[in-house]
């Protein structure tokens, strides 16, 4: 009597068992797997990653804005194997170790003005939470306990823990936790493609100031905003935004935070955004891009007036984390920033940023083609309904549009990016920083048939 067999399972059946049943992915919809394999990445290299079937996709947003000097580089990884024969780990807190300390004396001579105090983290999040935590301190220090808010923009991400979520602006990702940490107040985003009703773009630097009288000028700790906001896609600041930002928060007593996870290591071209835009913050908050993402490590690096009511006393600024300043994430940042010094990266991002964004105007004649707006190797399209009313599209219509067909469908053609709908619908893209024309080609071949057919999915659903 004949029998069945059993095909013999495969590695990859017993990687997406596994995956479905014991891995967690973050910010995802766990449920979109019980019917689709889970997205397997096994190998990078440059500016491509390949599936676990073999299959080559082009990384246009660098993992997620920080596999800046690209995939594969095993002499970035090297170092820090090289570090774990000597020092695998040592804490940071009440010790040093030469890796931390050497990194931390070249963050500092690369910051703008007289940001030399490096606090290490393991992420961004981290960062941004401590930033919060120092300007809380520093006021009760000076003798202002109550300056304790902290004023974002909307539609604005600063993080997810419970401090940073309190300076995110997108309501989506903030009611799930409430309460929050109090004191998270925003005012409106830089975004002037839509600007509100009445507003120009010299009143969206007042707005801040409006918040601070309202909230109360002793009560407000800080302003926290990225040189060009992710969240929302790619919004960058208008002419002389930050120049009035600084003399706000001169005039109030308030820190200005510049929140560069994403925006500093080269991302505009330079090696943090608020040097592009030509402004001093108090506290730069940075992580990805300074290990190139080779090892988790994050940064909160302040200003010399900043550290010194620490410098004397009994005080401490009585926060930390065990990883934070690992030797192994310090050792890795020495040699992605010594790459990037040696192979010319920010040049070649000055270089080809207008290439690159020329590309994405290129696309323009495509109807669903609304906005095309970024900096650097940071460019986002929003897409729209209709291109001279500048009309978006419902929730439900945004729904099937990003999730029903373009993030699958760009996936499918080779071209990992962004469909999000955090604000309007839009694609965001940012490949690593060694891309180039050839990679730009490579984008816009699968963006234009891709958006073409969306368009005429959306034109058709409308009939």
């Amino acid at each position: 009597m004949a029998t069945t067999q059993e095909a013999p399972r495969t590695e990859q059946d017993t990687l997406q068992e596994l995956a479905r049943r014991h891995l967690w992915m973050h910010f995802t919809r766990l449920s979109a797997y019980a019917e689709h394999e889970v997205p397997v990445i096994v190998r990078g290299e440059g500016c491509y990653v390949y599936d676990e079937h073999g299959k080559r996709y082009l990384d246009g947003l660098s993992a997620l804005f920080c596999v800046n000097i690209g995939h594969g580089r095993a002499d970035i990884a090297q170092a820090g194997a090289d570090q774990a024969k000597e020092l695998g780990f040592f804490t940071n807190w009440s010790y040093a170790h030469p890796p931390a300390i050497k990194l931390a004396a070249r963050i500092a001579e690369l910051a703008p003005g007289d940001l030399n105090r490096v606090f290490f983290t393991s992420g961004g999040s981290e960062a941004v939470e401590s930033a919060i935590k120092l300007a809380r301190q520093y006021f009760k220090f000076s003798g202002k306990p109550n300056k304790t808010k902290l004023i974002a923009r909307d539609v604005a991400y600063h993080g997810t823990s419970l401090g940073a979520l309190s300076a995110t602006g997108i309501t989506a990702l903030r009611e799930p936790f409430e309460p929050l940490t109090p004191g998270g107040c925003h005012v409106v985003n830089t975004n002037t493609y839509r600007l509100p009703a009445g507003m120009t773009d010299a009143d969206l630097a007042e707005a801040i100031a409006h918040r601070i009288e309202f909230e109360g000028p002793d009560t407000v700790a800080a302003v926290i905003l990225e040189p060009v906001q992710n969240a929302g896609g790619c919004f960058t600041p208008p002419e002389g935004y930050f120049e009035r930002v600084r003399e706000i928060c001169d005039e109030y007593d308030v820190l200005l935070i510049s929140d560069e996870v994403i925006c500093a290591w080269g991302r505009l071209g330079e090696w943090f955004g608020s040097q592009r835009y030509g402004y001093q913050p108090d506290i730069i908050t940075t992580a990805k891009g300074l290990t190139s993402a080779y090892a988790p490590m994050g940064a909160m690096i302040a200003s010399d007036r900043l550290a010194e009511p620490f410098l004397s006393g009994t005080r401490s600024f009585v926060h930390g984390f065990t990883f934070a300043g690992h030797p192994m994430s310090a050792a890795i940042a020495m040699a992605n920033l010594d790459a990037f010094e040696r192979e010319g990266i920010l040049e070649h991002v000055r270089a080809n940023e207008g290439p690159f964004r020329a590309m994405l105007e290129s696309l323009r004649d495509i109807p669903i083609v609304g906005d095309v707006r970024g900096a650097g190797y940071f460019q986002a399209i929003e897409l729209v309904k209709d291109q001279d009313t500048q009309a978006s599209f419902s929730d439900a219509e945004a729904e099937t549009l990003l999730r029903g067909f373009l993030s699958g469908e760009l996936f499918r053609r080779g071209l990992i990016c962004r469909a999000d709908d955090r604000g309007d619908p839009v694609l965001q893209l940012s490949p690593p920083l060694i891309a180039g024309p050839e990679q730009f080609e490579e984008i816009e071949a699968v963006l234009r048939p891709v958006l073409t057919e969306a368009a005429e999915l959306m034109r058709r659903s409308q009939d």
